[in-house]
């Protein structure tokens, strides 16, 4: 179990230039699309004990070349001198992160954050719908950032989901926005929808804890 400082020693600075960001992007996103082909595919293959065989041999070779070279531990946050930060392991918009569907956010002047994005089968809950757990992450992550938008970052302290109606899989989009700042703590609102309307409605309570508060003060990073 990580205390708070060794979640703090995971915002790194490693001197990135954005360059050799777009870079590594360029390098890893392709992969992490692949992968999630393959989550899709795992469920969807009709193949019978020599197709399965096969691809797990092909499989097996990738790890072995992936398992050359590779970190112990959680990606964390990077950041580097100009404020680009990569949250790159993050379950919800991590760009190596195959868990991930990814949300790709879009940040509008007036605080509202928005995203369209897709849940394939490998996101079902009831038959032929998303699983609520997934929505709740996708809620999580989509109020958490409306927060650090509005210049309070914090850790989810209370989200309360609210279901109105199944979720279907396939295109859906969700958005929110602030609805207050109280002190260390921020409140935001959001939604799911689907091509029927909204299905999932939930409230976020994001707290910024001490040492959060002490990194933003001491190097003006803010982190979350």
């Amino acid at each position: 179990m990580m205390d708070s400082l060794d979640t703090f020693r995971l915002y790194v600075n490693d001197g990135l230039s954005d360059e050799e960001i777009a870079a590594q992007a360029a390098r890893y996103q392709p992969l992490a699309q692949d992968l999630r082909d393959l989550i899709v595919l795992s469920i969807q293959s009709r193949g019978g004990d020599d197709d399965i065989l096969a691809a797990r041999k092909h499989l097996s070779d990738a790890k072995s070349v992936l398992e050359q070279d590779r970190e112990t531990g959680p990606y964390g946050t990077r950041f580097n001198d100009s404020g680009t930060f990569r949250t790159w392991g993050n379950a919800a918009i991590g760009l190596r992160n195959p868990i991930a569907p990814p949300l790709d956010f879009q940040f509008e002047d007036d605080g509202r954050v928005w995203a369209d994005f897709h849940l394939h089968a490998g996101y079902e809950g009831p038959a032929g719908f998303a699983h609520g757990g997934v929505s709740a992450l996708v809620l999580d992550q989509l109020l958490g950032d409306t927060a650090r938008h509005a210049g309070a970052p914090g850790m989810t302290g209370t989200l309360t989901v609210k279901y109105r109606r199944p979720t279907p899989l396939g295109d859906l989009r969700c958005e929110a926005q602030l609805d207050r700042i109280e002190g260390a703590k921020a409140f935001a609102t959001g939604t799911i929808s689907g091509p029927e309307g909204v299905c999932v409605e939930a409230e976020g309570v994001f707290i910024a804890p001490k040492w959060m508060r002490e990194q933003r003060e001491r190097t003006g990073v803010r982190g979350g």
